[in-house]
């Protein structure tokens, strides 16, 4: 029997073979790791023409239509998880290529969500700066307690968060464009309108999906409905904020603080003006990364490949 061969993108640590046992299937399969990012290569479809199986790593290397069209040895394609908002599933349908998913974790991200708030809160990442460079105390942080926590998506993460601001003693409210006042009421949280959600959050954080409705959607004018000594945090997608707006209203002191751990462009260039911009904390998009989280990525990845080759599919999306 021909050996599948199989390609791994975006392993940025180069785990791989860390967190499964391939060498279980040494005898089926040829088997390529790519550890740096190769989805603005112009020669991509060269790149990745010969594969039989792509195991993609969320949404770091997009598979649109036009690439799988040209992909024409691709028999099936894996995701993390079980979503993937990058691949044109439409196509992989037509073409009779078979798409299959991991399992998962969600708490990692609402995890670093809260991380990212208290280090904007308490000027965290200043004051680390400080010590490494001889200094002493030079911010001043402030206590969680009685502030309004705002969540834009009260989804499986933003429930998560919204549980933590209710241990640290925070008023939470909530909106999103499918949100109903009686899902909040279920969980003790307050619905409010999109308006006052920017109004009247001292710590406002992301947990809705990118979509049409959604793209965009934070632009300068909700910014400047915010209070100046408010901090936005954003772990979801990176479009959502309408980025060079982001970059004014920092520089222009309209809120204090941002935390970003997803970008308009990933991985984000080196040159990038958010790197240079004051009052904002970057993270390289590691929400989701976590050992468990990766374990059952990277293991899913192997068992799906395994059970493509006994013909008994697992975690098959279609």
């Amino acid at each position: 029997m021909k050996k599948l061969k199989v390609a791994v993108l975006d392993d940025y640590q180069n785990v791989t073979h860390h967190f499964a046992n391939w060498e279980n299937l040494n005898e089926k399969i040829e088997l390529k790791v790519f550890n740096e990012y190769i989805g603005d290569d112009p020669n991509l479809s060269d790149q990745l023409l010969n594969y039989d199986v792509l195991c993609l790593m969320r949404e770091r290397t997009p598979l649109p239509g036009n690439l799988i069209n040209k992909l024409t040895n691709l028999k099936l394609v894996i995701t993390s998880g079980m979503w993937n908002a990058s691949i044109d599933a439409e196509t992989l349908k037509r073409k009779n290529i078979i798409y299959c998913g991991t399992e998962t974790q969600i708490h990692p991200t609402a995890e670093l969500s809260w991380a990212l708030i208290m280090n904007c809160w308490r000027g965290l990442q200043t004051e680390i700066q400080n010590m490494k460079e001889g200094n002493w105390q030079t911010t001043i942080g402030r206590s969680l307690k009685g502030n309004t926590l705002g969540i834009f998506g009260l989804g499986k993460q933003g429930l998560q968060v919204a549980g933590y601001g209710k241990a640290f003693g925070m008023k939470v409210i909530a909106w999103s464009h499918n949100l109903k006042q009686k899902d909040c009421e279920k969980v003790g949280v307050e619905y409010v309108s999109s308006a006052d959600l920017f109004k009247m959050s001292d710590i406002l954080t992301i947990h809705t999906r990118l979509s049409e409705r959604t793209e965009g959607y934070i632009d300068k004018n909700k910014l400047k409905l915010m209070k100046k000594a408010s901090i936005i945090i954003n772990t979801s997608r990176g479009p959502i904020i309408k980025e060079q707006d982001l970059i004014k209203a920092l520089n222009n002191k309209i809120i204090s603080c941002a935390a970003l751990d997803v970008y308009d462009q990933e991985p984000l260039p080196r040159d990038h003006i958010l790197r240079k911009t004051k009052n904002l904390i970057l993270t390289p998009h590691i929400g989701y990364v976590s050992e468990e989280a990766y374990e059952k990525f990277f293991n899913g990845y192997f068992k799906a490949i395994e059970a493509f080759i006994n013909k008994k599919l697992i975690n098959q999306i279609f």
